[in-house]
């Protein structure tokens, strides 16, 4: 039987938050390794919005979601991790010995202490039940932006209200022919100063209109829109459709793991503990004693340093305090 390869610490998603934890354990000189469901890092940065502006990382007035990816990685890099890339968790055992257990579809992991940065979770989009839609699929119709190169010069059609049909809207407005944003009622799930300079732009905004039929033969050449408080139809000359409807979440096996859960959130204490020994969460997959998380990527930055430095203390004993960022040895 071969030898069981232990990792210091083991992080359970290549999202920001998990390339973050994965910095700040080589930081502490802990050996790392990265599992990930994806074939690539960065979680929904590089596969819902690569090229969208973030405003809310500190020292960043705005950045790319790629290139924060692309820093994160350099960053990561600095003290050469293991990255498993399209391995998807199964089963989590925690032995009598302490040492934790991680089986994925692909291997089985061992590890003194893990961080689950899972975020939310498998994601799929949310759909429209339209066969007029369903056939443009990848042909003119778009869930998420991974290249803005289909929206160019064209004319668009955004369906939506939340943040990221509000962000695409203003985005794109410069970049497509026009754009025109239909939302089924009058209230925005999304940022008030974003919805504020929606309202300013040259976005044409119809609240209260749904998507009731794509037209084209071969590529889309326009929609049928419809007022969902007196039923009347407009035709809008679409070249492209951009639907950002939510998506579904799934955290999948993890939620079989004997973990405390709150709705889809993993309960977790002001040390980003879990309630089995040695297993930490950070991020958008975790809440601290029934307070509403914030989501944000700086929140999840701020929690992968503290469950680092406690899963530190937890190994060896030491004092949680890591020193100061400037004393960073290389």
């Amino acid at each position: 039987m071969p030898q069981e390869d232990v990792f210091d610490i083991t992080i359970l998603g290549a999202g920001p938050t998990g390339l973050f934890a994965a910095f700040y354990a080589g930081l502490r000189e802990m050996r790392t390794k990265i599992v990930e469901a994806l074939p690539e890092p960065g979680g929904q940065l590089a596969v819902l919005y690569p090229e969208k502006y973030i405003y809310d990382v500190p020292g960043f007035p705005k950045v790319l979601a790629k290139d924060l990816v692309h820093n994160l990685v350099e960053q990561t890099d600095t003290w050469l991790p293991t990255y498993c890339y399209e391995e998807k968790a199964q089963g989590l055992v925690r032995r009598d010995d302490g040492l934790i257990e991680l089986t994925t579809d692909r291997a089985t992991h061992y590890t003194k202490t893990l961080i689950i940065c899972a975020g939310i979770g498998a994601f799929r989009p949310n759909k429209l039940e339209l066969e007029s839609l369903q056939r443009f699929e990848g042909n003119g119709v778009y869930y998420f932006v991974q290249d803005k190169r289909p929206f160019y010069r064209r004319n668009l059609l955004i369906v939506g209200g939340g943040d990221s049909a509000v962000d695409w809207a203003l985005n794109l407005k410069d970049y497509a022919e026009s754009v025109t944003l239909i939302h089924r009622r009058e209230g925005f799930r999304a940022h008030p100063s974003s919805v504020t300079e929606l309202m300013e732009s040259s976005v044409d905004v119809k609240l209260w209109y749904e998507l009731k039929e794509v037209h084209g033969d071969g590529y889309i050449t326009g929609a049928t829109i419809f007022d969902n408080r007196t039923g009347e139809e407009t035709y809008v000359p679409t070249d492209v459709i951009l639907l950002n409807l939510g998506f579904k979440a799934d955290l999948g096996p993890i939620r079989d793991w004997g973990l405390a859960f709150d709705k889809r959130y993993i309960v977790v204490n002001e040390r980003q503990e879990t309630n089995i020994p040695g297993v930490y969460a950070a991020g958008d997959v975790a809440q601290q004693d029934g307070v509403e998380p914030l989501n944000l990527i700086a929140t999840g930055f701020g929690q992968a340093a503290v469950a680092v430095n406690h899963a530190y203390s937890y190994l060896t004993g030491g004092r949680v305090f890591p020193g100061h960022s400037s004393e960073m040895r290389l």
